[in-house]
């Protein structure tokens, strides 16, 4: 039995009746509630990302279906009926019919109506439709082009033949969620997050026809009371400093203020743009991107312990937070040096450059250490995005690239976990916050950083 099953069974029942609250809610609720639970559960990545695909395959057909059915009525669950509307009222669900795919039987409910002046006859169940093997493409097709009307009923005409294909109507309603969703994201008021940690990243999709793969830029964070939060999402033409500014800008134009932390890899373009949006919050260079950096200078023979040593200069430092835990890391990477320098200088030198942006988590909570020296996160999860289009080559353009990764994106959030904030924990926060924002004359970062301290 999945989680998500599971999770539904232990809801509590109504009072003053048995009816189980589960009972009252949509097929394709339940499926969202089974994505939900994967991806809060400590399963394997790689599993819970492979059942997660099997769910959005029935989740969208199962969408598709229950729109049909507000179309055949004229109103949605819990509307009234209008004096023009169609005869009719809905009356639960049959058993599942299992539908083949190329990713295993997909179980879709199909609806019991009463009522009705003629027979209600889902498309999606057509002749033909049971026995297609095509579901992932239809899958892919919908997420990539679906976002158009007009191509998603293409897209369905082509997998599932005439017979099968939904109206563009009923298209329309199925996407249209996903589009009010990006567009209210895109243009929330900001001015109510308040930020410790803000983690910045991009990755590369092709999107313009003619043109090479060109970045898609995001932002996430951590509240001050340890939620995470997806900040901002956008296209760009490039990660140079105008492209990551613009963006910053936009984000603190909508009310953003400025983090504690801001984490990211290593390009000039974001590490300038950070220092004029953001100067007075501490910069934190992702110590894994730099640790592949180094390791592509080491043979394949030292690889495994080049890292192990790596890791030992911060793993287990025991001073607190502050100056005397980033001595302990400057100490530790002495040692290192003196280890791997005279075989490998290229790849050590690669390390210590910058070397005081890799020790500015050292400065927060101890118990966050671990989540705010890298932006492994968002990589994962645009990795999961860059799988689902690589069988398409080139995405249709710029608003659907942008959407569908917001889709993956606002699907996944669910099961990032945030931040333990214990007392400890705030009130080391709080005193970075008075130290880095007090009201104080023009002061370089270095002077700021040694006064958090």
């Amino acid at each position: 039995m999945s989680n998500g099953r599971r999770f539904l069974q232990e809801l509590p029942t109504q009072e003053g009746g048995p009816t189980p609250v589960a009972q009252r809610v949509s097929p394709s609720e339940r499926v969202r509630a089974e994505i939900d639970t994967l991806f809060s559960s400590d399963a394997d990545l790689t599993s819970v990302l492979e059942e997660v695909g099997r769910l959005t395959v029935r989740l969208l057909m199962q969408q598709a279906v229950e729109s049909e059915v507000d179309v055949f009525l004229a109103r949605r669950p819990y509307e009234r009926r209008s004096e023009d509307s169609p005869a009719g009222s809905r009356n639960g669900w049959q058993p599942p019919a299992a539908v083949k795919t190329t990713m295993g039987p997909v179980e879709l409910s199909r609806p019991k109506l009463r009522g009705t002046d003629e027979k209600f006859c889902s498309q999606l169940f057509g002749t033909g439709v049971t026995r297609t093997h095509a579901l992932e493409a239809l899958v892919v097709s919908a997420w990539v082009r679906g976002l158009s009307d007009r191509d998603i009923e293409a897209a369905l005409k082509e997998v599932l033949g005439e017979e099968a294909a939904l109206s563009r109507s009923t298209v329309s309603r199925i996407c249209q969620q996903v589009k009010d969703d990006f567009d209210e994201f895109s243009a929330r008021d900001l001015s109510q997050l308040r930020l410790d940690y803000l983690f910045l990243d991009g990755t590369n999709f092709r999107f313009h026809e003619h043109s090479p793969a060109e970045p898609v830029l995001c932002a996430w964070g951590i509240t001050t009371d340890g939620k995470p939060h997806l900040v901002g999402l956008a296209a760009a033409a490039s990660e140079s400093a105008d492209a990551w500014r613009d963006f910053l800008q936009g984000l603190v134009a909508r009310g953003l203020a400025s983090p504690l932390l801001v984490v990211s890899d290593g390009a000039p373009g974001l590490i300038a743009a950070i220092e004029q949006v953001f100067p007075r919050a501490l910069r934190q260079r992702c110590v894994i991107h730099r640790l592949r950096n180094a390791v592509a200078k080491v043979s394949k023979a030292d690889a495994d312990a080049f890292k192990s040593d790596w890791w030992e200069v911060f793993d287990k430092i025991e001073e607190p937070p502050g100056d005397a835990a980033v001595t302990e890391a400057r100490r530790r990477m002495d040692g290192f040096r003196a280890q791997w320098e005279r075989a490998y200088p290229g790849a050590v030198a690669c390390l210590a450059e910058d070397f005081e942006s890799l020790t500015a988590h050292l400065r927060f909570p101890t118990e966050h250490w671990k989540r705010c020296r890298h932006t492994n996160l968002i990589e994962r999860t645009f990795g999961e995005t860059r799988r689902r289009t690589k069988v398409i080559g080139r995405l249709p353009g710029e608003r659907t690239c942008v959407a569908l990764v917001f889709a993956v994106l606002d699907r996944q959030r669910h099961g990032w976990r945030g931040m333990t904030m214990t007392p400890r924990a705030t009130r080391r926060l709080q005193d970075l916050r008075r130290q880095l924002f007090a009201d104080q004359s023009e002061t370089d970062l270095g002077e700021t950083v040694t006064a958090a301290a």
